[in-house]
């Protein structure tokens, strides 16, 4: 026996002996995955896709077309055939020349398509190829149908493009050539890495597929995220109150509250020290307060938005008056919260409530007039589903909104991660920003309904007003100084609907301010970081695109300018203050026990 033989005699032993190892590794891994699905739990399957009466619709809508301009299709049709055929028969001759190499490619750059493969090896860029010719006939063939009512047709583009995206050859393993190689180049362990991470994330989510976005090991809230020294002064069923330790000798005499969006976490703006609004505030001379709201479980069924405006606005307003000993306060409103607060202010104004002295809204919907890119999700064949959901399991689960969110952007919020973790088998990234996005919030099942339906689908407030907790509740009675920041490229509140909502409030003074970049990074952008700039214009009787055609651009943070407007709203300097007083002891330090439930042991 050669020295040679015996080498590969070894080698071959340690490769049947990896292949082994990974087999039982397999084995274990399987049995896993039938526990968690055995036990998995379910949900309306009308949540999974559009009522089938919209690709009905649209089949229908294609053939009239058809008999009423047959050429017109016919022509479509053999353009798609001429170019299916043309693709093929330049890949052969490609072949034939013995060169293992792949035609010429000068189709449209796909960053999905980066590995040099697509381009140079003939197998993978004639998928890609064929996969780009087959995306494009479908787009064209449902541009092209002209029978079916605006909203019908703006579901069918969206579907059809989850279609398209879903159906990418970067989403299947045999045509990934970055899986394959790293499969090989591991020896399959980056496949067994992978179905670990799939197992993983439907064991945390109870069956249901999340792709997890961030290594929620590197994270702790209250240790490395949410972290600004604060105290929880007071607690009830719906919210836990933090008021933040002072870093300033003297502070702005009216405090400032901040009501985050309950679908999230508040500790967005609290990240870490570097991006932490919250911090930000305190060291220019704020007394802060935050709201942190219960994660919701199913005891919550009966809880509507008069219950968060009850026991969430109206009483922090009057705990953080007794705590300051001040008859007014500032008061912030994010997202949702900013929708509510809305809400909140018609009411006040009805009762004759003046404690609230100003109201900041970041990126908050008021007119629902124009759904934007979740008109998919407001019809009713996904609001049916939802109050059928919510029927069942009595609150709307964080991960039905997650899915929601995320399929607005699937290819870097779904695709692009899945193949990361599941046939990549890497560890997702330490972002804190993802790993937030991935501590939602469930929603009450009577708040939710009386959302989607009385405020999203049917536009209420903006409209013929908005009935609530015996009172008719309308925009322009919000009547005290506002200011609204609203930013560029947010696909959740698009800032424009923002701008109208603010244009129908009753305030003689209104502020409003365009951020550049989206609904979480415009809002959380420090000055430090001198990264998005945003615009001003004060005259606000102009529609969005004249607004915007005369506003001024700003380098920069829109906080500094915030913070000018604001402490005009409060008041004279006093001494910084301790957290709490003597009939508001501190239950516990921030971030508080409501923070830290997760959606999936709510039930």
């Amino acid at each position: 026996m050669t020295t040679k033989d015996t080498d590969n005699s070894e080698i071959s032993g340690a490769n049947l002996e990896k292949l082994n190892e990974n087999l039982r590794k397999v084995e274990k891994l399987s049995e896993r995955l039938s526990r968690v699905m055995s036990n998995r739990t379910t949900h309306q399957s009308s949540l999974d896709g559009p009522d089938q009466a919209l690709f009905s619709q649209a089949t229908t809508a294609y053939w009239a077309e058809a008999m009423q301009n047959p050429a017109k299709v016919i022509e479509h049709q053999l353009d798609f055939w001429s170019k299916s055929v043309t693709h093929f028969v330049e890949a052969q001759q490609a072949l034939s020349h013995g060169k293992l190499q792949a035609p010429a490619d000068p189709g449209p750059k796909d960053r999905r398509f980066a590995n040099p493969m697509w381009d140079t090896n003939p197998y993978f860029n004639f998928i890609k190829q064929q996969y780009q010719l087959n995306s494009a006939a479908l787009q064209q063939a449902v541009a092209d149908v002209s029978d079916m009512e605006s909203l019908e047709k703006q579901r069918l583009t969206y579907f059809s493009s989850q279609i398209i995206d879903m159906m990418s050859p970067t989403n299947f393993l045999a045509t990934n050539p970055d899986a394959l190689e790293k499969a090989v180049a591991t020896e399959g362990q980056s496949l067994i890495d992978g179905l670990e991470n799939l197992i993983s994330d439907l064991e945390a989510n109870n069956g249901e597929l999340v792709v997890k976005l961030a290594d929620d090991s590197a994270f702790e809230i209250g240790r490395n995220i949410a972290t600004t020294p604060g105290k929880v002064v007071f607690r009830n069923k719906m919210m836990e109150l933090i008021q933040y330790e002072p870093t300033t000798e003297t502070v702005h005499a009216t405090p400032l509250i901040i009501f985050p969006p309950w679908i999230n976490k508040y500790y967005i703006l609290d990240l870490k020290e570097q991006n932490s609004m919250v911090k930000w505030l305190t060291d220019q001379g704020y007394t802060l307060f935050i709201v942190s709201w219960i994660n919701p479980d199913a005891t919550y069924r009966d809880i509507g938005m008069e219950d968060y405006i009850t026991d969430g606005y109206l009483t922090a307003f009057e705990e953080v008056k007794t705590i300051t000993d001040q008859k007014q306060v500032n008061v912030v409103g994010y997202c949702i919260a900013g929708t509510t607060l809305s809400l909140t202010l018609s009411l006040m104004k009805q009762r004759g409530d003046t404690s609230v002295k100003s109201a900041t809204f970041f990126t908050a919907l008021t007119d629902f007039g124009d759904q934007g890119e979740f008109t998919p999700f407001l019809q009713n064949d996904f609001i049916d589903g939802i109050e059928a959901e919510i029927a069942d399991k009595g609150i709307l689960p964080s991960v039905v909104m997650a899915r929601t969110f995320s399929f607005l952007r699937s290819n870097d919020l779904v695709y692009t991660p899945a193949i990361k973790s599941y046939m990549l088998g890497e560890t997702p990234p330490a972002f804190d920003l993802l790993y937030w996005n991935g501590d939602g919030a469930n929603l009450p099942g009577k708040m939710a309904i009386q959302y989607l339906r009385g405020l999203c689908q049917r536009n209420e407030l903006a409209t013929v007003g908005f009935d609530l907790s015996g009172h008719h509740l309308v925009l322009d009675e919000v009547d005290v100084p506002i200011c609204a920041i609203a930013c560029e490229t947010d696909h959740i509140a698009p800032w424009k609907d923002s701008y109208r909502g603010v244009q129908k409030m009753g305030s003689a003074d209104k502020t409003f301010i365009m951020t550049q970049s989206g609904h979480i990074a415009g809002i959380v952008n420090p000055p430090s970081k001198k990264k998005y700039g945003h615009y001003t214009n004060k005259d606000l009787t102009l529609d969005h695109a004249d607004w915007l055609e005369g506003a001024k651009f700003h380098e920069g943070s829109w906080w500094p300018r915030w913070d000018k407007w604001l402490s005009k709203q409060s008041g004279k300097q006093v001494n910084a203050r301790i957290p709490g007083d003597s009939s508001h002891p501190v239950l516990c330090d921030a971030p508080g026990t409501y923070v830290v439930v997760k959606s999936s042991d709510c039930k």
